[in-house]
């Protein structure tokens, strides 16, 4: 590649940021990384009617919090500034113009309802209506194709809306390359005269999108397959304008769980995972959505599954690093079909990323979430975590697989009691008492040895001893080692526990 690589992340601010834009956006970070290259955020707001408050800001926090933070943008290194599409309001009107002079626009006034009427008077002759080469000059549509240059200056002197439209080519094949999907003929024929100017002043995406590319030296389109049928309007534009187009690439799109249609919010609502990588509060509070970070996943597991909606290395890896991926990443290996969401990978993905934490990181994000736990020391809580984070997949587990170690229990589960506790139980436990209050040396491994002994010696069955100890002690059977759990808590403790289990029997 003789040019410097240039990409962008083109989200519009109409509300949170689905992961499939996060995907999207992490797949240009990497392409931009392998090669050395800038990426790029710009702002699409030019559809002002959807704006929404806020969403810009949620926008960049999603980003950093993935750690896929963009090197220019709003605020930041603007030397090709501003990336606010509402803020070069002005400068697209320059370039439509531009189109217009060469002929390769038109000025069109026709009214909502004109073309509403045109469109069902096509539908009564079971036709669709598109504004294009076969009606645009045929005196039914009110255009500068049909009017005198001076009946549309008029026009545009009186102050009537106009929007300005693309001249789409008549009988011609349009030849076009996907990095991803290979090369594609279109049939210009087929196209219609897309709106490039509206009559409010703003660009439509089409328009603001070339001259933003061309004017911040975009080299490569990584964007969603839901524009693949835009890339044909997007080529002509170039050609019109007379300037060299970027390499494009359309990536698949997600699946829902079931592989049948795009995931939506809905889906997670409905089968209870997120979708927006941040939780999203709408500024009315009518729309709360709980976000990937909120659900306690790490940012390394996010961006480590969402590489897999789509690409694939080649090989049996599948734990990636962000540098990792960055080394590896080629869009020749990026899919053309669909890419089927699973909500349970990406919890396996979440457990592998748990397992590599500090246990005193996630020790002080348990102590956080945990009122109980407010008063005890975090490096105590840090060897908890350490005997149990290997069951958890989020922080969020961690009381329910700890919580004996910092409170006794109350209560002993029914169906438990009836397996452990049998004739001769509360004689057993007293004894365990004795071993207990004699060894000294509090260790795990003077416990074991000292209560194993006990058992092998005196020939009774381990299930006898090691399950009403387990349930003295937790209250049920899980949890991890009971020496492990009879260290943790003390001498003291220990024998509190098996003592209220006995008075229980």
């Amino acid at each position: 590649m003789s040019k410097k690589v240039r990409v962008r992340f083109a989200p519009s601010p109409t509300g949170p940021l689905h992961i499939g834009g996060v995907r999207t956006a992490l797949f240009n970070y990497l392409f931009a990384k392998k090669h050395g290259g800038d990426f790029v955020l710009r702002i699409e707001d030019t559809d002002q009617n959807r704006y929404v408050e806020g969403a810009e800001d949620y926008i960049v926090e999603s980003l950093n919090w993935c750690g896929i933070s963009f090197d220019e943008g709003p605020n930041k290194n603007e030397k090709f500034g501003p990336y606010r599409q509402s803020e070069r309001k002005d400068l697209y009107k320059q370039y439509a113009d531009e189109l217009v002079a060469s002929g390769n626009a038109y000025y069109a006034f026709d009214t909502a309802e004109q073309l509403d009427a045109e469109r069902k008077g096509h539908e009564e002759k079971g036709k669709t209506f598109i504004y294009n080469w076969h009606n645009r000059e045929r005196g039914r549509l009110v255009n500068s194709l049909v009017l005198t240059e001076a009946e549309t200056k008029a026009k545009i002197d009186a102050g009537e809306d106009f929007v300005i439209r693309f001249k789409s080519p008549q009988d011609e094949t349009l030849h076009l390359t996907d990095i991803i999907r290979g090369n594609m003929k279109i049939d210009t024929n087929v196209l219609d005269d897309k709106v490039l100017f509206k009559s409010d002043g703003m660009p439509t995406y089409h328009l603001a999108n070339i001259v933003d590319d061309h004017l911040m030296e975009i080299t490569h389109v990584i964007r969603g397959e839901e524009w693949l049928p835009s890339l044909a309007l997007h080529q002509l534009l170039y050609n019109a304008f007379g300037w060299e187009a970027p390499e494009f690439a359309h990536l698949p799109l997600i699946l829902k769980p079931t592989g049948k249609g795009k995931l939506s919010k809905r889906d997670g609502d409905k089968m209870g995972f997120p979708v927006f990588p941040l939780q999203y509060m709408s500024p009315q509070g009518t729309d709360h959505s709980i976000g990937y970070k909120e659900e306690g996943y790490f940012p390394e597991a996010v961006v480590n599954f969402l590489a897999f909606l789509g690409w694939n290395p080649g090989t049996e890896q599948e734990i990636f690093s962000l540098e990792q991926l960055v080394a590896d990443f080629d869009l020749a290996r990026v899919n053309k079909a669909g890419a089927r969401f699973d909500p349970d990978k990406t919890k396996w993905f979440n457990h592998h990323y748990m397992q590599q934490q500090l246990d005193l990181d996630l020790a002080e994000q348990f102590k956080a979430i945990r009122p109980e736990l407010s008063n005890i020391d975090v490096n105590y809580i840090a060897l908890v975590v350490g005997l149990i984070k290997e069951r958890a997949t989020f922080v969020n587990d961690f009381w329910d697989l700890s919580h004996f170690f910092f409170t006794a229990p109350t209560a002993y589960d029914e169906k438990a009691s009836k397996k452990a506790l049998k004739e001769g139980t509360a004689d057993v436990m007293t004894k365990v008492i004795e071993l207990v209050n004699t060894t000294d040396d509090f260790t795990v491994e003077n416990l074991q040895t000292n209560i194993k002994g006990w058992i092998t010696d005196n020939e009774i069955g381990f299930g006898k001893v090691m399950m009403p100890l387990r349930l003295a002690l937790v209250g049920a059977l899980q949890g991890p080692d009971v020496f492990d759990i009879m260290y943790m808590i003390g001498k003291t403790e220990t024998v509190s526990r098996i003592e209220n289990l006995i008075n229980q029997i």
